[in-house]
């Protein structure tokens, strides 16, 4: 057995909104980065809360950011570069998407 699995349930909840928590105050580390280095980023986050909970897309993304999407989107995304997208790319194709790790975005550029 994973020992992630016998993580007690209100431990691993309260580390993952400590986790959101930082990316909402992190917002110079752009989800593009983000999927550049790690393979996933805030709306990976929130697809998979929306998964978990019954979540609708909206409902699910507005718990991860703190606030509308668009309107996070609006303050704090930028455009992607080349670099950013080769990167994400590059990252992405790592991903396990049979198991642990998450699949391809639908778009580039999150």
């Amino acid at each position: 057995m994973d020992p992630l699995d016998r993580l007690d349930d209100a431990a691993a909840a309260a580390a993952f909104r400590r986790l959101v928590r930082h990316l909402r105050h992190r917002t110079d580390a752009e989800n593009i980065d983000l999927m550049g280095l790690a393979g996933f980023c805030r709306n990976c986050l929130s697809d998979w809360v929306g998964e978990a909970g019954g979540l609708d897309k909206a409902t699910a993304r507005e718990t991860i950011y703190g606030m509308p999407y668009d309107e996070w989107k609006a303050r704090h995304q930028g455009e992607a570069t080349p670099e950013q997208l080769r990167r994400m790319e590059e990252s992405v194709a790592k991903n396990d998407t049979q198991g642990a790790a998450v699949a391809p975005p639908a778009r580039p550029g999150l």
